[in-house]
């Protein structure tokens, strides 16, 4: 259990950014009531300016002690300052001290409420993380034992039965090679999740990219995985320039080519496209398949798809995983993704980055 003090600590911290976030939206709110008070002959205007300030600086700072600081500097300067008689606080004036404390209250309801709201948040932040991470380790502890499994079944073959056909041993090689190079995938999803920091975002690099270079690495890499997939990329003539990690943005168009072939049944053609919507990027995967089942339409992100719910169901083909990394890139671009089944057949995964900086925001 965690001890009283850093309990206090979390609810209660100190930084010298909000300090000065407070002082300057207190020193705004006064500068106002100021304003008003030499243009205005009516009262009532300071109370909820002061609220309105307690409510932004509750909600631009940390923890409960700047809200609660405000809410009392704020009841003060209303009542002081704002309010006659001037320059003094009188309880003996008929209705001074509920109004004092009515103030005080709605000051302190307000700030304890906004701040339990942005702790909320974070909350929900941390438990999906927490939820996506144990899905991961989850679905990774058993998909790993397969091609485990296979190498060593054929490595065992090969060096406990040295009179097998040099044929029947290139065959048992490339079980293992390819065995091998799903096991590399699956360690680069792995590496691309435990990037993901504190905040639940991924800690990346972003640099200018030309989207047409990004598609052509990805597409001859495919081709040399999957050489009997016909695939065509379509690019726009002017150079597209993308704010992306090019390595995490080429891991995320592999995962959906080859859920495309693998997953598609009968997949025999693949279209990668990238274009220009508004300020975004699309990037676009096609392809003839037999779509996606209308019921892990919904769950085709998150990570939970069973391997029965697959169509290989070879407990090695899970889409679930794949996707779910996609996402979590996509997301740390500040991008989306969706995925839907196309009315002349088969499927298309898409999704959107922005072109500058200033969009992502």
């Amino acid at each position: 259990m965690r001890s009283k003090e850093s309990i206090l600590k979390q609810l209660f911290p100190f930084r010298w950014r909000d300090l000065l976030v407070c002082v300057a939206i207190l020193l705004c709110a006064a500068s106002v009531c100021m304003l008003l008070q030499s243009a205005a002959t009516s009262e009532g205007f300071a109370s909820p300016i002061f609220v309105l300030a307690v409510l932004l600086i509750s909600r631009l700072t940390n923890g409960y002690f700047f809200g609660l600081v405000a809410s009392v500097v704020g009841v003060i300067a209303v009542n002081y300052t704002f309010t006659y008689p001037y320059g003094a606080i009188n309880f003996t004036l008929a209705g001074y001290p509920l109004t004092f404390l009515t103030f005080l209250m709605v000051s302190v309801v307000t700030s304890a409420m906004t701040t339990q709201v942005k702790q909320q948040a974070r909350l929900r932040a941390e438990n999906e993380k927490e939820k996506m991470r144990a899905n991961l380790l989850r679905s990774v502890s058993h998909d790993i034992r397969t091609p485990l499994t296979s190498i060593v079944g054929s490595t065992s073959v090969i060096l406990e039965n040295p009179s097998i056909s040099r044929a029947e041993q290139e065959n048992l090689l490339k079980d293992v090679r390819d065995e091998a190079q799903w096991l590399i995938r699956v360690v680069e999803n792995l590496l691309s999740v435990t990037r993901i920091g504190e905040n639940g975002q991924a800690h990346i690099t972003k640099k200018d990219e030309a989207a047409e270079e990004i598609l052509g690495e990805t597409v001859r890499k495919f081709r040399k995985r999957f050489p009997d997939v016909n695939i065509t990329v379509e690019a726009p003539q002017e150079l597209l320039v993308v704010p992306m990690d090019a390595i995490l943005i080429e891991q995320v168009l592999a995962n959906l080519l080859e859920n495309a072939v693998r997953h598609g049944g009968t997949t025999t053609y693949v279209s990668l496209c990238v274009e220009r919507q508004g300020g975004l990027a699309k990037f676009s995967v096609r392809d003839n398949g037999q779509g996606i089942p209308k019921d892990q339409l919904p769950r085709l992100f998150d990570g939970t798809l069973k391997r029965s719910e697959t169509p290989s169901g070879d407990g090695k083909r899970d889409m679930g995983l794949g996707l779910m990394v996609c996402l979590t890139i996509v997301r740390a671009h500040n991008g989306f993704m969706e995925a839907r089944n196309m009315d002349s057949g088969g499927a298309e995964v898409f999704f959107c980055l922005p072109l500058t900086e200033e969009e992502a925001q």
